[in-house]
C-alpha cells in the first residue's frame, strides 16, 4: 500500500472528527461562542463517537439505515448515560418541555434523537464523503485504529458524566435501572444496525426523480426549523412545564421527520447528485444555525456570531459545490 491512500484516509478521518462537534455544537449555539475554548473537550465524544459509527457501518457493509440506528445509540450514550439529561428533572429544564413518562423527558428525548441523527452523525459523515470522495465507501482506519477510537469514544462519555452533571446538575444520579436499560438498548440497537440491517436497505421506488438541488436545500431548512421549533420551547414553558399538551407538537415533529426521510429516499431513485447532498446539508445547517441564533443564544455576541457562522457555512458549502459540481454519485 502506498503512502498517499493512507494519508488520504487519515485526512478524511480527522476531517470527520473535526466536523462532528462543529456541526452539532458550535454552529447551533448549544456551546456559546464565548466558550469556544471548550470545543476540543467535546472531540472525544463527538469526533471519536461519530468516527466509530462510520467505521463500524462501513465495515459491516451497512447504509443509511444502519447509520440512523447507530445515531440513536449515540444519543442514548450521550444524553442517557453521559449527561443523564433523559431522566434528570432539572438539567436544561428538559422536564418542562413535555410529559415525563416512566421518568423520561420525552419531548427532550425526541428532539435529541432527531438532532443528533442529523447534525452529529449524518451531516458530518456526508460532508466528509464529499470532501474526500475517494474514500467514501471504505473504512478510514485499520483494526488498531478502530479499537483506539472506540476507547476514546467511551472516554468521551465518561468525561461528560464526570464534568457536566456535577457542575450543571449537582446531586443528581440517574436511576440504575434506567442506566442499565440505556446500556442494554445500545447493545441491542448496535446488533440490529451491524448484523441485521446491512444488505437490507430498501431500494427507492422507481419512476421518481430528484427535484432541483435548491428545492432539496429549502426542504432541509424548512424541516429543520419546524422540527426544532415544535420540540424546543421558544419561550420559557409555563409553571409546571408544557405537560401532556406537548404531545401534539411531538406528533407533528415525528410526522415531519418521517415525511422528510421518505421524500429523500424517493428522490434518491434518479438524478440524485452531490449537488443535492450539498444543498441538503447547507439548508439544514444554515436553518439550524439561524434557529440557534434566535432561540439558543443568550447574548448579542453569540446571536451575531451565529448569524456570521450561517453566512460562512453557506459560503464554504458554495465553494465545496463548485469543487464537486459535475460529480454524480448514487446514494448509498
Amino acid at each position: 500500500m502506498t503512502g498517499s491512500p493512507v494519508k488520504g484516509r487519515k485526512r478524511a478521518a480527522w476531517t470527520l472528527v473535526a466536523l462532528a462537534p462543529i456541526c452539532a455544537e458550535m454552529t447551533f449555539g448549544a456551546l456559546p461562542l464565548s466558550m469556544i475554548w471548550v470545543l476540543p473537550l467535546l472531540v472525544p465524544m463527538y469526533g471519536a463517537g461519530v468516527l466509530l459509527i462510520r467505521e463500524a457501518v462501513r465495515r459491516a457493509g451497512g447504509g443509511w439505515p444502519s447509520l440512523l440506528v447507530l445515531a440513536l445509540v449515540y444519543e442514548l450514550a450521550e444524553d442517557g448515560i453521559g449527561l443523564q439529561a433523559l431522566t434528570s428533572p432539572n438539567l436544561y429544564q428538559a422536564a418542562e418541555w413535555g410529559p415525563r413518562v416512566l421518568g423520561l423527558n420525552t419531548a427532550y428525548w425526541e428532539s435529541q434523537i432527531g438532532y443528533h441523527a442529523v447534525f452529529s452523525v449524518m451531516i458530518p459523515i456526508m460532508l466528509t464523503d464529499l470532501i474526500h470522495p475517494a474514500h467514501r465507501d471504505r473504512p478510514y482506519l485499520r483494526r488498531g485504529g478502530l479499537i483506539g477510537v472506540g476507547a476514546v469514544a467511551v472516554l468521551g462519555v465518561a468525561m461528560l458524566r464526570l464534568f457536566i452533571p456535577p457542575t450543571m446538575d449537582p446531586g443528581y444520579q440517574a436511576p440504575l435501572p434506567a442506566l442499565a436499560a440505556f446500556a442494554l438498548a445500545c447493545v441491542v440497537l448496535s446488533v440490529i444496525a451491524l448484523k441485521v440491517l446491512p444488505g437490507r436497505t430498501p431500494p427507492p421506488p422507481a419512476g421518481t426523480r430528484a427535484p432541483k438541488p435548491v428545492v432539496v436545500g429549502l426542504m432541509g431548512a424548512f424541516a429543520t426549523v419546524v422540527f426544532l421549533g415544535l420540540l424546543i420551547p421558544i419561550i420559557p414553558p409555563p409553571a409546571g412545564g408544557r405537560g401532556w399538551w406537548a404531545l401534539g407538537p411531538m406528533a407533528l415533529a415525528a410526522a415531519l421527520a418521517v415525511v422528510a426521510g421518505l421524500l429523500l429516499h424517493r428522490w434518491s431513485a434518479s438524478g440524485w447528485t452531490d449537488a443535492h447532498r450539498i444543498w441538503l446539508a447547507g439548508g439544514a445547517l444554515v436553518g439550524h444555525t439561524l434557529f440557534g441564533s434566535a432561540v439558543m443564544a443568550t447574548t448579542t455576541f453569540d446571536r451575531v456570531g451565529l448569524i456570521v457562522l450561517a453566512v460562512v457555512t453557506a459560503l464554504l458549502l458554495a465553494l465545496l459545490g463548485r469543487r464537486v459540481a459535475n460529480r454524480l454519485v448514487p446514494l448509498g
